[in-house]
């Protein structure tokens, strides 16, 4: 996509935002992010065809199904955070990343930085968050 060097570069507030550096940067957090998932799912499925063994002790067989179920449990979140990625990285090329979806204002880019599938601004999350509670208590 672009020749924008991100290497030891972190954004700042202090910077147009999202502009092509800045973009870059997600962007490569986010494909490193999803290839590193994509590289556990691959030793999961390998560590569990390995394990597909007959444990002839009860207690054995059943810590086995435990941590399996775990392990599956484990990848299915994991498959959903890579459409969340996927979606981001949809939205870097649109030039819509970085903008809460409920108010169109930036996000901010430490909350990015520490959440890069983020689509609502802290203040439109937290109010989610509120109407949600609110909801469940009734």
């Amino acid at each position: 996509m672009s020749s924008v060097d991100v290497t030891d570069y972190r954004p700042s507030e202090d910077e147009p935002f999202m502009n092509p550096r800045q973009r870059e940067y997600f962007r490569s957090k986010l494909l490193s992010w999803k290839d590193e998932i994509l590289r556990e799912s691959r030793l999961t499925l390998e560590n569990l065809q390995e394990e597909s063994q007959n444990h002839p002790d009860m207690a054995d067989r059943a810590s086995s199904e435990s941590d399996r179920s775990l392990e599956l449990r484990t990848r299915d979140r994991q498959r959903k955070l890579i459409a969340k990625i996927d979606a981001a990285l949809k939205r870097i090329e649109e030039h819509t990343y970085g903008y809460c979806e409920e108010t169109g204002e930036p996000i901010g880019i430490a909350r990015l930085d520490a959440r890069p599938t983020a689509t609502l601004s802290l203040e439109a999350q937290e109010l989610h968050e509120r109407r949600e509670k609110v909801y469940r208590d009734e």
